[in-house]
């Protein structure tokens, strides 16, 4: 017992009381978690010419990385010089840019990618609202995770040809920035047609458009608990109940 008093005093030393700090180094690393995996199953993919890894699999680690990401929560390697030969592009066949943040298609506009970011964040809030809805059919507990993460998968399959699936300020300017000052330059804000602003506003319409929508549909339509028990008491109460008290 005399041993393992240091290990105490050395853990209580460590211990973060702060509850904002606490929060903080959590969503830190459970970022970090999030944009390792996603942007090393993309490197993976881009490095290898799609011959170890293709769309399917840059999504589907995608999408399980935020399930692990919210668990968590709750560099770039030498293949990049022998991919390029050194030279960092933001286009063409060689470019590597995409790896860390996110690029429209060549036949995409900006009006269309925008929309097409704020429909995807505004399903995925619409289903993560859907997810954590105590009144709602609900998802186990525990299990939360697991099935954003399939939510973020399905929306990847279905929307993600366009521009990747951002959804999330974080997930697209912090990489971009990085690309910036790592010696990609300036081309990865003006390469399509200045797509950069785009993966950071309409992610936060879409937000706020897929929560206006799950509450005026589903979420205040909920009955409150008093209004619960009285539905609850009438399924219960026999016909012939209900006939003689209403004589009554």
């Amino acid at each position: 017992m005399a041993g393992a008093q240091p290990l105490v005093q050395i853990k209580e030393h460590l211990r973060i009381h702060n509850l904002l700090v606490r929060q903080c180094l959590a969503e830190f690393l459970g970022v970090f978690v999030l944009l390792l995996l996603t942007q090393g199953a993309v490197a993976q993919a881009v490095t290898s010419g799609e011959t170890k890894g293709n769309f399917f699999t840059m999504f589907l680690c995608g999408s399980l990385s935020v399930t692990i990401a919210i668990y968590v929560a709750g560099n770039v390697s030498d293949a990049l010089q022998n991919y390029t030969g050194g030279d960092l592009t933001v286009t063409g066949p060689k470019e590597t840019a995409s790896i860390f943040a996110t690029y429209p298609a060549p036949y995409l506009s900006l009006n269309n990618g925008f929309l097409d970011q704020v429909l995807g964040t505004a399903m995925l809030i619409v289903g993560l609202l859907a997810i954590l809805d105590r009144r709602n059919k609900g998802v186990p507990a525990g299990l939360e995770p697991v099935v954003v993460g399939l939510l973020i998968l399905t929306i990847g399959l279905s929307m993600g040809v366009n521009c990747g699936f951002p959804l999330n300020p974080a997930r697209d300017l912090g990489p971009r920035l990085f690309t910036y000052v790592a010696g990609w330059g300036p081309e990865v804000f003006s390469a399509g047609n200045g797509w950069w602003w785009v993966p950071v506003v309409a992610p936060l319409v879409g937000a706020t458009l897929g929560t206006a929508t799950y509450q005026l549909m589903v979420a205040l339509h909920h009955p409150v608990d008093s209004e619960s028990v009285q539905e609850t008491s009438d399924l219960e109460t026999p016909a012939s109940a209900k006939t003689t008290e209403s004589k009554l």
